[in-house]
């Protein structure tokens, strides 16, 4: 059985990086036809919750596989494609 990604999460203060990341991570959600949202959480307890103090952050599934920066699409898809062989 194939795995299956439940959550993926953009974690930021909503400045024009994190923007960016989500709306990155959801093109690369869509252009990979994964049927998950991509979650885009702005609160900043969750973030320092996380154990972080650099934003954005991408989470799937609860790990955090991206913080501190914007990757381009392609190395986003990358990262989604490497949680799903695992």
């Amino acid at each position: 059985m194939p795995k299956t990604i439940k959550t993926i999460q953009v974690f930021g203060s909503g400045c024009p990086t994190c923007k960016r990341l989500h709306e990155r991570t959801v093109q690369a959600a869509k252009e990979l036809g994964l049927p998950v949202e991509v979650e885009y959480v702005t609160d900043l307890q969750r973030l320092m919750d996380l154990g972080v103090m650099q934003s954005p952050v991408l989470a799937i599934d609860g790990e955090l596989v991206v913080v501190g920066y914007v990757p381009d699409l392609k190395k986003i898809k990358e990262i989604i494609m490497r949680k799903l062989a695992n």
